[in-house]
């Protein structure tokens, strides 16, 4: 039942020990800013994490050709691998049920202009499922088609930095760009959000990209997407039959780690994942024993209250007051006290988060740093309640001394 003498009690107590409140407060208060801070910070790792894993498909393998470093079926070792375009279709013969799609890369560098403007650029020679790979984002136009790659066309689509860079404002689609004593007419615009490097690249037909380097069907790079559905056990075992299929095609030792080189996107965010996952639940761990380390020391403080108004409940009983009514005093005080504490640490430490932004990313590898409302909120309630019980165990006690002695007590 709501007591305005009650409460008019509580906030004159509160008034007549500033001190004793303070200290009580600010250990709730720093306990939730703490917990707030270090989960906020987990959280960012995490979402770096993701950020720099947001540049591929989770379901796709890299395939590179690499030195082998032992000899095997006549071969000595140091030999060069180059994986061909009869290569992406024995792949696709052979794992036609697990792959979503396939595209070859080759990189070369090359000084591009447009009239009086130049610079030198990243091209890469792919097929349209490159798009899907790399979750290349369209602005403008178009990105490459399989008309380009079957005919040949001189079709590219340019990075946004490219056509800032060469273009400006002017309009870059259907345009020419020369480069390597070429012309490469613009199809398309596209954005990528991992970074200005992606953005100043170039893509064209791989078909195209062969021809003009002298014919070769060579491919520095095979990029395959894998059914999602096989799970990540599945993408290490079709990883181990690819790598076995390839190194009996291209004769190579089975135990030599370095003719054929495999990288999952898949095997490195479950690795990083793992990492981010585990220092989340240190993290958790630390915040938790912070939040008990404030319940701690609210207690410390509830016992010392309680002692020192040991005569004050003697009076109250000694003129009428029940044990439950002088249980429920100090219960209320305690949770007035902890709830304005506890939020205000609350706002605090998300305000502090919010601050933050990206500045600890370059340093720290944290990115955006957050702390979810409802966890936030949960823990300030869970604090609240263990100073409610810090305050009743202490209470209970005291509501039990008879008044003569509690009189008595000096």
């Amino acid at each position: 039942m709501f007591s305005k003498d009650r409460w008019f009690e509580i906030l004159e107590t509160i008034k007549n020990n500033k001190l004793r409140t303070f200290l009580a407060g600010f250990t709730v208060a720093l306990g939730i800013l703490i917990f707030i801070i270090l989960f906020g910070l987990g959280n960012g790792l995490e979402n770096t994490f993701k950020e720099y894993f947001k540049d591929d498909k989770f379901n796709t393998i890299f395939i590179s050709g690499g030195r082998t470093s032992k000899p095997f079926a006549g071969y000595e070792s140091n030999r060069r691998i180059e994986l061909t375009n009869e290569d992406m279709e024995d792949i696709t013969n052979k794992f036609d049920f697990f792959i979503e799609g396939m595209t070859p890369r080759l990189t070369i560098s090359s000084e591009v202009g447009y009239k009086l403007k130049s610079n030198n650029y990243t091209i890469r020679g792919v097929s349209p499922h490159h798009q899907y790979n790399e979750m290349t984002i369209i602005m403008f136009g178009r990105y490459l088609n399989e008309l380009d790659v079957l005919n040949k066309q001189r079709n590219i689509v340019i990075g946004r930095l490219v056509k800032q860079d060469l273009f400006g404002d002017e309009e870059a689609i259907g345009k020419y760009l020369t480069g390597g004593g070429r012309s490469w007419k613009v199809v398309g615009v596209f954005q990528d959000d991992t970074g200005d490097n992606e953005e100043r690249t170039i893509y064209a037909p791989y078909t195209t990209m062969q021809r003009i380097l002298k014919n070769t069907d060579e491919v520095d790079q095979i990029i395959l997407s894998y059914n999602p559905s096989i799970g990540y056990d599945g993408a290490l075992e079709l990883e181990k039959k690819l790598k076995t299929f390839l190194k009996n095609k291209k004769k190579i030792d089975p135990s030599d780690p370095r003719g054929i080189r495999l990288r999952s996107a898949s095997k490195d965010l479950k690795e990083n994942q793992d990492f981010s996952d585990a220092l989340a639940y240190i993290i958790l761990l630390v915040g938790i024993g912070t939040l008990l380390a404030g319940v701690i020391g609210i207690s410390n403080i509830m016992v010392f209250v309680v002692k020192e108004r040991t005569k004050e409940f003697g009076i109250r009983k000694a003129v009428g007051a029940t044990p439950k009514s002088i249980i429920a005093m100090v219960l209320q005080e305690a949770i007035v006290i902890t709830t304005i504490s506890g939020y205000l640490g609350l706002f605090i430490g998300v305000g502090i988060l919010n601050g933050l932004g990206d500045t600890l990313k370059k340093d720290y590898y944290i990115t955006d740093p957050y702390v979810d409302l409802n966890t936030a909120i949960t823990a300030t309630i869970m604090l609240v309640i263990f100073g409610a019980i810090a305050g009743y165990i202490p209470a209970r006690r005291a509501s039990k001394i008879k008044p003569i002695v509690a009189l008595n007590d000096k």
